[in-house]
């Protein structure tokens, strides 16, 4: 479509129908804006479902509903994979979100003031938009797989979906987190499975004195330590390990330890500890690199990553929305993103209402994210 075609116009554009997408379209409907939430799946919740079959969380029902619907089930048990994406579909027709699906956005521009979402056959022109593509983007495969024998088996963990799939032999699962871990642990029943750990993370146990790990971090509200203090600074670049353990996983489900991989040749890898071993697959547990290449510059710094202050960008009427560590440890979180959700749902409204005023434009109010932390952190 050309510029000089008609565009539809709306208040808000939300492009992601994930758990923050949905989160923020419920809080735009409960404020009468005129919305529309573009997702280039066919369905909702698209990274759910790009997870493996037997998946559990590792947070109770109670922490993973969103805003106006409850999670069903024992509150004290944990979902998996299929609870939840039934749920997110639920949440959906409850609604009525108005989702416009297989919708890929192509470019996001402003434009005399106004926003202009480019997909294939689509134009939209916003005041303000929303990013709720979340933190599952491109999937990182290291470069030293590109050195294995086609022979090989060797997918990403968002293309692994039950150990039936994966051939027989000496398989090794790549990635230390929590992925890797209930991976190898779920493969150990039916191969030889090896896990290479690249650096170590600290192990959280998922149960403390009969209560959840995650009762006793909203407890002490731990959850609620902002990316600028101190415990968030320590945590925001590692993972925390739930409910694993190295012995554990040496112990119970007799699976091999080795450290990171460092080197690749035909059907052998090579660990940094000098070790070798010939494998019949790879799983690489080895997380996602954001994809913002669609974004305007100037919503990104000088290696394109996104300028924001929870979620606020330098560029006025443009927000992010569950991203990890965006504000909190559950930012990406299915039962905190709601925090983060209304918190930019209040600068939305206090946006829109400036244009309605001759008082400061919306350009003043956000005119420096710094200020927003600094308001937070006093």
């Amino acid at each position: 479509m050309t510029k000089d075609q008609s565009a539809d116009r709306f208040d808000v554009a939300v492009i992601g129908a994930g758990q923050a997408g949905l989160a923020i379209g419920y809080l735009l409907a409960q404020q009468g804006r005129r919305f529309v939430i573009l997702e280039s799946a066919d369905s909702v919740g698209s990274a759910w479902r790009d997870r493996w079959d037997s998946l559990v969380l590792f947070t109770p029902r109670r922490y993973d509903s969103l805003p106006g619907l409850t999670l069903p089930g024992d509150t004290d048990g944990y979902p998996n994979r299929d609870e939840v994406i039934a749920y997110l579909e639920r949440y959906a027709a409850s609604f009525d979100l108005p989702i416009e699906f297989n919708r890929r956005v192509r470019s996001l521009t402003k434009e005399g003031g106004r926003f202009v979402v480019e997909s294939s056959d689509r134009r939209i022109e916003a005041d303000q938009v929303v990013v709720a593509t979340g933190p599952f983007q491109v999937p990182h495969m290291p470069a030293v797989s590109g050195q294995l024998a086609p022979e090989v088996f060797q997918i990403h963990s968002v293309g692994y979906r039950r150990p039936s799939d994966v051939p027989e032999g000496e398989v090794v699962v790549v990635g230390g987190g929590n992925t890797g871990f209930q991976i190898a642990k779920e493969l150990s029943a039916s191969h030889t499975v090896q896990l290479a750990v690249g650096s170590r993370q600290t192990p959280l146990p998922q149960r403390i004195l009969g209560r959840d790990l995650f009762w006793w971090l909203a407890k002490l509200r731990v959850l609620e330590k902002t990316v600028d203090s101190r415990i968030g600074r320590r945590a925001r670049d590692r993972d925390t390990l739930i409910g694993s353990s190295s012995r554990e996983l040496r112990r119970r489900y007799g699976v091999g330890l080795k450290p990171r991989v460092v080197s690749a040749s035909g059907r052998t890898l090579g660990f940094a500890d000098g070790t070798e071993l010939e494998v019949d697959a790879v799983i690489w547990a080895t997380g996602y690199r954001p994809d913002h290449s669609w974004l305007e510059a100037a919503a990104k710094d000088s290696e394109g990553r996104v300028r924001h202050r929870r979620g606020v960008t330098d560029v006025p009427g443009l927000y992010f929305l569950g991203l990890s560590w965006q504000y909190t440890r559950g930012s990406a979180l299915l039962g905190w993103v709601k925090n983060d959700a209304e918190f930019i749902a209040a600068q939305i409204a206090a946006d829109a209402a400036t244009t309605f005023t001759e008082g400061g434009t919306s350009q003043e109010r956000l005119r420096a994210p710094d200020e927003i932390g600094a308001r937070e952190e006093t």
